[in-house]
Parts: structure tokens; sequence; C-alpha cells
């Protein structure tokens, strides 16, 4: 398997997805899991079509795919938000 991040990358991407958790979900504690996910991608512009992307997140793997998932069904317009009123 090849690695989430490139070497050349990888100390940047990690203090930034530190930072980014701290922001959005205060400091770790133990016993606390964060209550907002993320995921940061970044690739070389130029080198984006057959390229590399980097990812790192501070979520599990199935979680984050699948919220990439539905990321990407709403910008390529596949989505349909469910409905919650009910009928009277």
């Amino acid at each position: 398997m090849v690695a989430p991040i490139q070497a050349q990358y990888h100390r940047a991407m990690n203090k930034l997805a530190r930072v980014i958790d701290e922001a959005l979900n205060g400091k770790r504690k133990p016993g606390r899991k964060p209550k907002v996910g993320f995921i940061l991608l970044t690739a070389e512009f130029g080198k984006i079509d057959n390229g590399r992307v980097n990812y790192i997140s501070n979520g599990e793997r199935e979680d984050m795919i699948a919220m990439l998932r539905e990321y990407l069904a709403r910008v390529e317009g596949r989505y349909v938000e469910p409905n919650t009123r009910t009928r009277s």
C-alpha cells in the first residue's frame, strides 16, 4: 500500500491536522472523542490529474470515505436531501 502522504509533505500535513483538529474540537483529552471530522487533501498544481493526492484526517477510514462520497454526490448533483418533514 502506498503511504497516504508523500515524505516531503508529511510533517507539514501532520502539523496542519493537529491545528485543524484543535480548532474544531478543542484540546485532545483522554477518553474524549472529537465531534467534528475533517479531511485534508493536497496535491501539487499541474500534477493533480494523474498525479498524487496526499490525505490526512482525524477520523476512521470508513467514516471519512463515507464523508467523501456524500460530498462528491453533492457537488456532482447526485445527492438528494432526505425529506425530514413528516406528513400530517
